[in-house]
């Protein structure tokens, strides 16, 4: 049975070659639905024989559907720029493509500043990233946007990892963290989402906490301290942003 790769781009020229490289003989069509970049993705897409599509951004969640929508074959295999396919995993999904059936899950694992992530919360990171066409859409979060089966869609987890290339430096996962941060303080007040001294200041400890020890991270070396201490950085700055919000929002509403 027939397989297209799909993957939404912009600004990927570092990681999208990697990608699209290790889809080899694995899929029968690759769809690269890009939101304007800038550098040399394109061309490099191009050059591998890659469907080339412009859209506008339209969320994550959006543009995986709307790339999603591009396929021509009866199943998909969504995959993100910075992300390939492990040898095991590839030899997994050619020996399932014969008699594919229901969705298809696989575990993740983070490639850290260089070094593989095997706890911290990170591992294994279990995603449904195979498909049928049709039989799935991503909801519209602004942050993690997660794929939504369709009603009796058997799931089967295939062996071998999908390689995540996540980040290059500590400043990179840093900023990430922010720009989440960020987006989900943004979503919390459209909730009404509560905020305490525990959410404020003893969260923030607790999730280092369990970064670091509960989830054994320090087995994960300099990468598990790294990924602990920012973790807990990005749950205060989450809060410390909510804040920010409220209290413009309040400003806003005063009497003048």
């Amino acid at each position: 049975m027939k397989i297209t790769a799909v993957i939404i781009t912009l600004n990927e020229e570092k990681n999208i070659g990697r990608c699209l490289a290790s889809l080899g003989a694995v899929v029968d069509e690759v769809i690269v639905v890009d939101a304007g970049s800038k550098d040399r993705t394109r061309e490099i897409c191009v050059a591998a024989g890659a469907t080339w599509v412009e859209q506008p951004w339209l969320g994550y969640g959006g543009q995986k559907n709307f790339a999603n929508s591009l396929a021509t074959t009866p199943y998909i295999l969504s995959i993100d720029a910075d992300e390939a396919l492990s040898s095991e995993l590839s030899a997994s999904i050619l020996a399932a493509k014969g008699k594919l059936r229901g969705a298809y899950s696989m575990n993740r694992k983070t490639n850290y500043c260089g070094d593989w992530v095997a706890h911290s919360g990170w591992y294994p990171d279990r995603k449904v990233r195979l498909f049928p066409a049709g039989g799935a859409s991503w909801n519209l979060s602004e942050v993690h946007e997660q794929l939504e089966l369709g009603a009796g869609i058997e799931q089967i987890h295939l062996a071998g990892d999908l390689h995540h290339y996540s980040y290059y430096t500590v400043e990179e996962h840093r900023e990430r963290t922010r720009k989440y941060a960020h987006l989900q303080a943004k979503a919390l007040a459209l909730k009404g989402g509560r905020m305490s001294l525990w959410h404020r200041w003893v969260k923030p400890v607790y999730t280092f906490v369990r970064v670091l020890l509960l989830r054994n991270g320090w087995l994960d070396g300099q990468a598990g301290w790294n990924i602990a201490r920012i973790s807990a950085w990005g749950t205060a700055e989450r809060y410390r942003e909510l804040g920010r919000i409220r209290a413009k929002k309040s400003q806003g509403n005063a009497p003048a």
